[in-house]
């Protein structure tokens, strides 16, 4: 019996997540099935869009099933040029997943055939491609396994978006069976509306995230305080408050914090404008799981406070309810995608505050290498937007505690809870630097093997 691990995407870099897993039980039909964990769009520079033009390093046709972990486009975004190009089995996800990837595709194909029109280049997937992916997509629950053959498969809660889910393969040779677990993105917790992830004991192999493996963190707690302080100096500077938020879970924690600051009389009552059909879409998705929420959530909703909702809030669907935003006088609140600054509404909106020194503009997630928002957060002081130079006199602040992804403790913690079943960590889904901390992290602290995984390493591992 063997296993053989491929890492296509995602391997020391954050985005383009694409892990194929080739197994062979060795029984007498010698059959080799071949799974894919997630098939993400690289994403962040101009060298990452060229990247999701390039074939497949396998063929697709050969591909028996996909695992995605969860809707966001660097795990979903290639699916559809992956079915193009001849996948034609049979994807799963839970329901959220499934919903979300749907809205995702739908609104990546809009920019992505602008760019295709702009530069003279062919698109990697079409509307009809959308189509025959969701046609091929089987929604599971968590906690309940199912079988492909001889493979044992189990999606656990996450706890990074709705719906986000560690992929846990349990592989059967006789007597023996060995866990592989992919964690996809993990969660940070304790958020507003999500669980924790789920508590993994006995791993024998872990394919573990590291967005942030090599940093801490500011206190949890600091977060919604920043949040408060950033909207009380945009009101007495009379200025903006721009904030890029990932359209799915980041938008909808925002909304939710704001909400009780709003409530309990902690702000002023300004216009908040949430300015992104994929988050006002992505919302009316999270209106419809509230089963996936957490205790303290479910309560709040139960007792009829509707999170989403609350005076000053406005959803600026059309193109023209954003132009509109314009004639607002400050101080005002503006919340668009896209959450790095590298598309959609948020960048029009920095274009126009960006050089204004009473506008603050407040980054609440992973900026990923070449995006525009790491380089304002680096301290650029004058960036290019739509084809004009803009200076940047705007105060730039950063709250870390609203990353949706664990810490290098965090991280620490949960390879630990397997400490006594495993055998290989492979760190993934990290910036090099971050990945390659880890990874000695787990090696010097506790005795584990592990390995960074460069983009097209393979490893066979007996089992």
């Amino acid at each position: 019996m063997f296993m053989k691990l491929s890492f296509l995407g995602g391997a020391q870099e954050v985005t383009g997540a694409n892990h194929l897993l080739e197994y062979n039980s060795g029984s007498k039909s010698g059959q080799t099935k071949k799974l894919l964990v997630d098939c993400g769009m690289f994403q962040g520079s101009k060298v990452c869009e060229e990247q999701n033009h390039e074939p497949f390093r396998f063929d697709p046709k050969d591909i028996d099933f996909l695992f995605v972990t969860h809707g966001h486009l660097d795990h979903v975004g290639r699916i559809p040029k992956l079915v193009r190009d001849g996948f034609g089995g049979k994807i799963f996800s839970t329901e959220p997943t499934r919903d979300f990837a749907e809205l995702m595709l739908d609104d990546s194909l809009g920019i992505l055939s602008k760019e295709a029109e702009r530069e003279n280049k062919e698109l990697i997937y079409k509307k009809e491609d959308i189509a025959r992916t969701m046609s091929l997509w089987e929604a599971v629950e968590y906690d309940k396994e199912f079988y492909l053959g001889d493979i044992g498969v189990v999606f656990r809660d996450a706890g990074h978006i709705l719906g986000s889910a560690m992929v846990e393969i349990n592989l059967s040779a006789g007597a023996r069976t060995k866990k592989i677990v992919f964690t996809g993105d993990l969660g940070n917790p304790p958020v507003p509306l999500l669980r924790p992830p789920y508590k993994i004991t006995d791993a024998n192999f872990l394919v573990i995230e590291s967005t942030y493996g090599d940093r801490e963190h500011e206190d949890i707690n600091e977060r919604k305080l920043k949040i408060e302080r950033a909207i009380e100096d945009a009101v007495a500077k009379k200025g903006v408050l721009m904030i890029p938020a990932f359209s799915i879970e980041r938008t909808q924690e925002l909304l939710f914090e704001i909400n009780d600051l709003v409530e309990s009389g902690r702000i002023p009552k300004i216009p908040i404008f949430l300015d992104s059909p994929l988050a006002i879409r992505a919302t009316k998705v999270y209106r419809k799981y509230e089963k996936y929420y957490n205790k303290k959530a479910k309560f709040i909703i139960n007792s009829g406070d509707d999170v989403f909702k609350f005076p000053g809030l406005q959803f600026t669907l059309t193109t023209e309810e954003s132009k509109k935003i314009n004639d607002v006088l400050p101080p005002k609140v503006i919340m668009a995608g896209s959450g790095m600054s590298v598309g959609g509404r948020i960048i029009h909106h920095e274009k126009r505050y960006l050089s204004d020194p009473n506008s603050i503009l407040l980054l609440v997630g992973f900026q990923a290498a070449g995006s525009l928002g790491r380089r304002l957060a680096d301290g650029e002081k004058s960036v290019k937007i739509l084809g004009e130079e803009i200076s940047v006199r705007a105060r730039i602040e950063s709250v870390v505690g609203y990353s949706a992804h664990p810490d290098i403790n965090g991280l620490y913690n949960f390879v630990e809870n397997s400490v006594d079943s495993l055998e290989k960590v492979f760190v993934v889904q990290g910036e090099a630097k971050s990945a390659l901390f880890f990874t000695q992290r787990v090696r010097d602290y506790l005795g584990v093997d592990a390995v960074a995984p460069k983009l097209g390493d393979s490893f066979k591992i007996a089992i």
